[in-house]
């Protein structure tokens, strides 16, 4: 069941909420026929900002609460992804691409956001993400 606009899907910081998330961008997705190129795109994007609000955000606490919200324009998409933790300034993180950070193994979540949706807005600290999709 897609939330209606300004509504948002409450989970808890658990991994074994993913499918929530995913089941939320797959009925989203179909809704407004987005083609399998966008939906791989946009299913990247929300899942690793809920992962980085479960694991980086609320530092996995499982009682710590993550909402995720859905809205629609008329030629987009637009998913926001909110943690309780303390934000982070999202200038200044490391350059995944950058020689030296190649080999790590992770901080690569906000580039692959930035690179897979249309537009990415941080607010409230860098506590909630906004990410943007143009479907038509």
């Amino acid at each position: 069941m897609i939330p209606a606009k300004g509504e948002k899907l409450n989970i808890t910081s658990s991994s074994d909420n993913m499918r929530l998330v995913e089941r939320l961008v797959e009925d989203v997705c179909d809704v407004f026929n987005v083609n399998e190129d966008s939906y791989g795109n946009i299913l990247i994007a929300v899942t690793e900002a809920v992962n980085n609000a479960i694991y980086h955000g609320n530092q996995g606490n499982p009682e710590k609460k993550i909402k995720i919200g859905f809205e629609s324009g008329d030629k987009n998409i637009c998913f926001s992804v909110a943690d309780e933790g303390a934000g982070f300034d999202h200038a200044s993180l490391p350059d995944p691409t950058d020689p030296i950070n190649i080999d790590k193994p992770n901080g690569r979540g906000v580039f692959l956001m930035k690179n897979l949706a249309d537009k990415v807005e941080f607010n409230n600290n860098g506590q909630e993400v906004c990410l943007t999709f143009n479907v038509n």
